[in-house]
């Protein structure tokens, strides 16, 4: 069933609330999903609006994807970060397109039509999804690339995030497009605890984002995806078309000013910042941005 506004706002109806305050006609409102690398790029959208000399309201950590899109949608939010691959598979439904260019016109050309929201510039930074296992499973199984996981299935645990186990561009899809990926077993973690359980022997293979800090810190190999199956997932800001007609000044150019230096090594900084450093997004944003 095609997806309009009026059906998402219907199916993201029971998604969390944000309180609502009288400073809303003038302060532009940014979002982020539950997970650090959204949340940084959030508060770096928002720091740099900040600036720029806007009046900003920060609702970061709201959920997941339908709870960010339901958010926008009602207008509890403005702007959150999104990417291009999770907005054509997991928002709009549509087939994998892997020209980045082509994806990316696609996807802005739907949001404008059916929910009233559009894109801005997409930075050159892409957190694909992926696989990857231990140096020490990647010998045992001589597995480097999916073509070969898929095969070794039967023998490996996957270590997954809930999302992973049921959207067309994870495991579903993987099982369709490379054939088998039959796994011994799977189980789910919350984000970032799928790296504890491989860490612990719990697994031998987990679900990474292809910027997480963690493959480095954990010195992994993230498997080779030798036959394309996963579409770009570029970094790019959503924003309501409301809200950029509402004010004159340059929202647009202030935010597309920031993408041209969120690349993927960016990101894994940022990362690194946040996640093993433990560092506060809000602080690590604010010296990106300054």
């Amino acid at each position: 069933m095609k997806l309009t506004r009026a059906r998402a706002m219907a199916l993201f109806g029971s998604a969390l609330v944000l309180p609502q305050c009288g400073g809303h006609s003038t302060s532009l409102r940014v979002g982020s999903k539950n997970f650090s690398e959204n949340i940084t790029i959030g508060e770096i959208y928002a720091a740099a609006l900040d600036l720029a000399g806007f009046k900003v309201e920060r609702h970061m950590n709201l959920g997941s994807t339908q709870i960010a899109m339901a958010a926008i949608l009602r207008g509890d939010i403005q702007l959150y970060p999104e990417y291009t691959g999770t907005a054509l598979i997991d928002v709009l439904h549509m087939q994998p397109i892997r020209d980045p260019n082509t994806l990316y016109d696609t996807v802005k050309r739907e949001y404008e039509k059916r929910f009233g929201l559009t894109l801005l510039e997409p930075s050159p930074g892409s957190n694909s999804q992926g696989l990857a296992v231990t140096r020490a499973v990647a010998r045992k199984f001589n597995v480097r690339t999916l073509s070969q996981c898929a095969r070794a299935a039967p023998q490996l645990r996957l270590a997954a995030v809930p999302e992973f186990v049921a959207r067309a561009d994870a495991l579903p899809g993987l099982q369709k497009f490379y054939g088998g990926f039959k796994f011994k077993s799977v189980r789910t973690f919350d984000i970032g605890l799928q790296y504890e359980a491989l860490a612990r022997g719990d697994a031998d293979v987990a679900t990474v984002f292809t910027t997480d800090a963690l493959i480095a810190a954990n010195d992994l190999v993230v498997l080779s995806d030798d036959r394309r199956f996963w579409p770009p997932y570029n970094v790019v800001p959503v924003i309501r078309i409301d809200a950029l007609k509402a004010r004159r000044s340059d929202i647009s150019g202030t935010l597309n000013r920031l993408t041209e230096g969120m690349t993927d090594v960016a990101l894994r900084r940022l990362n690194v910042e946040v996640d093993i450093k433990k560092r506060d997004p809000a602080d690590v944003a604010s010296e990106f941005v300054y």
